[in-house]
């Protein structure tokens, strides 16, 4: 194997767009929550191409979609560990052991929520993990 990618959100599987396409043998290891926290998102206006907008989950649908059509392997399996001492390296899932000269971890973040009276009921009506969005942009302008 050419690369291995850790990771499924937008980051992962655009490196391994870009190494399929460039002949690299790629794998990709989705984890637990395949598309990460982009799934979790109901309306994404700010990725080029979607002009009236797209689903998260619909959005790395279609990500998942490209990364085999390039060429890409796709694993359901969480990576338990990666062993970067020796060459070529090892990752490990619960399965199996595979070996690969390169390693991408496309990780991503996961939101650190405060729980406080009021958090779970205006989740998303005033209330976000998400930056960009609850700066000046329209999703909770003059709310």
């Amino acid at each position: 194997m050419d690369v291995i990618i850790i990771g499924s959100g937008p980051a992962g599987y655009t490196a391994a767009i870009y190494t399929s396409r460039a002949r690299l043998t790629t794998l990709l290891f989705q984890g637990i929550t395949p598309g990460g926290q982009l799934t979790t998102t109901d309306h994404v206006e700010n990725f080029p191409g979607f002009p009236d907008g797209i689903s998260g989950a619909e959005l790395c649908e279609r990500m998942e979609e490209q990364a085999k059509k390039t060429g890409t392997e796709i694993i359901s399996e969480e990576v338990k560990r990666i062993e970067l001492s020796t060459y070529p390296y090892k990752v490990y899932t619960n399965k199996k052991e595979y070996e690969t000269k390169s390693v991408i971890i496309a990780t991503g973040a996961v939101a650190k929520l405060l729980t406080f009276p009021g958090s779970e009921e205006y989740w998303n009506r005033g209330i976000s993990a998400c930056a960009v969005c609850d700066g000046s942009l329209p999703i909770f302008r003059s709310r």
